[in-house]
């Protein structure tokens, strides 16, 4: 079934724009709360958002529509994503919601949902939710005293604190490590200085003034220039980007050079591996991770399994396959022995308690392998998809016999905005640019 409102990681769009208005979230918020009302207790739901002036729209919307299915609404203020799918658990709530569009600019928002055991939807739920979104619940709205209630919690930060240290050994100490942390002015502002600084380093805090406009603008993970030129200003060990919902991160070694998720997953599944952690002889990532870190872990007789874009598809093959670890290139990492979706502080500390560990910089300690020549291109689209085109079918097929068995193409219509994403990678650099930019050209003049 093709879906109407859901993408890769929930419902995003532009807020107040075609797809994510009040009304909407409103008639999701009783569509989600109907589908998860199982058995005669009291249903509660947990709401957390990041720093956009649109959550405070979108969380009185959604209140709405789940109190007037019965279900008690417990609203969080700005938390993490990985702090909604711990509290969801915590609070033994039926189910959990985020409101974010994660790295997004301000001007977009979205919708996502945890279930009672923290993990997101699947595709079923999901659809099962957009059939109650389009037919209406009037038949399952609540009267009387069995319309649910709201409140707000306090202390959450520091909960979510608490649990990010305890995934690190009691002892763990990060005395003489200078740090300089990149909180996007998203919902991690308050969250990562303080695990940090409790764990003793000397912290340097940026992007943690949001005015509700200035999430990842120019900041954060996705833009990590400013960081890296402040970790060589202040002559800091290793510089951490989170994004706007800070479950993914991105890691400035002592030179400020940006190490992304790839290298990361490379050092923390060679290091667990050592310590005979790292469950399922490998890790989960997907088909844009970089062939370099395939061939890496298969240097060391690990495996590398790929999935679709999209960290739930990770942790989905994650949890049927064994493995406790995976992610994605772009700083999505899931430790499932700490957490149930990608959390961007817990993957920081694991990788901070490794370079304590090796006594050797940032710069050697994550760099596990050489990138292959990789290139990213995003053709803008007005509606529909060009991939069945025949003469984008044809570009295709010629340039995956250019690039041979070194290379690969990717392919692929992003999951949250208007874009076709045309990947290409192999050992040939210049290959690489005139394969993809041959195809980019194709599809826009068919677009």
């Amino acid at each position: 079934m093709a879906r109407k409102y859901f993408g890769t990681d929930g419902i995003r769009g532009k807020a107040n724009g075609d797809k994510l208005t009040p009304d909407l979230a409103m008639r999701v918020g009783q569509a989600a709360g109907m589908a998860f009302r199982r058995g005669d207790h009291q249903h509660r739901v947990v709401i957390g958002k990041d720093t956009r002036r649109s959550g405070y729209m979108i969380e009185y919307a959604l209140t709405g529509g789940f109190t007037s299915v019965g279900m008690d609404v417990y609203l969080l203020g700005p938390v993490p994503t990985p702090a909604v799918a711990m509290l969801t658990r915590s609070l033994r709530a039926d189910l959990g919601v985020m409101i974010s569009a994660s790295h997004n600019p301000f001007e977009d928002n979205g919708i996502k949902f945890f279930q009672p055991d923290g993990f997101k939807l699947s595709d079923e739920i999901e659809e099962k939710i957009e059939a109650l979104v389009e037919k209406g619940v009037s038949a399952g709205l609540t009267q009387g005293r069995e319309i649910g209630r709201a409140r707000r919690i306090n202390e959450v930060t520091t909960r979510y604190t608490e649990f990010a240290k305890r995934t690190l050994p009691r002892h763990t100490d990060f005395t003489g490590l200078k740090i300089v942390v990149d909180c996007a002015n998203g919902a991690a502002y308050k969250t990562a200085p303080e695990a940090l600084w409790e764990l003793g380093a000397e912290v340097i805090a940026m992007g943690v003034e949001p005015d509700g406009f200035n999430i990842n603008k120019d900041c954060g993970s996705t833009a990590p220039e400013a960081l890296c030129k402040r970790v060589v200003e202040e002559g800091a060990d290793i510089g951490i980007a989170l994004d706007g919902d800070a479950d993914r991160v991105v890691i400035v070694d002592e030179k400020g050079q940006i190490v992304d998720g790839d290298q990361l997953m490379a050092a923390l599944a060679l290091y667990w591996h050592e310590l005979e952690w790292l469950n399922g002889g490998g890790i989960v990532a997907t088909i844009m991770s970089n062939l370099g870190l395939e061939r890496c872990l298969s240097d060391n007789h690990l495996r590398l399994e790929r999935t679709k874009v999209g960290d739930r598809y990770v942790l989905e093959r994650m949890r049927s396959g064994g493995y406790n670890m995976g992610g994605e290139q772009s700083g999505h990492i899931i430790l499932s022995d700490f957490s149930t979706t990608g959390d961007g502080l817990v993957s920081a500390l694991q990788v901070m308690s490794l370079v304590q560990k090796r006594q050797r910089p940032v710069s050697e300690v994550c760099k596990m392998f050489d990138l292959v020549p990789q290139l990213l291109t995003n053709v803008r689209i007005s509606g529909g998809t060009p991939l069945h085109d025949d003469r984008v079918i044809k570009a295709i097929a010629s340039g995956e016999q250019k690039l041979g068995a070194t290379g690969r193409l990717v392919i692929r219509p992003s999951g949250t905005e208007p874009l076709i994403r045309v990947m290409g990678e192999g050992d040939d650099e210049g290959l690489v640019k005139q394969v993809v930019g041959d195809i980019a050209q194709i599809i826009e003049g068919v677009a």
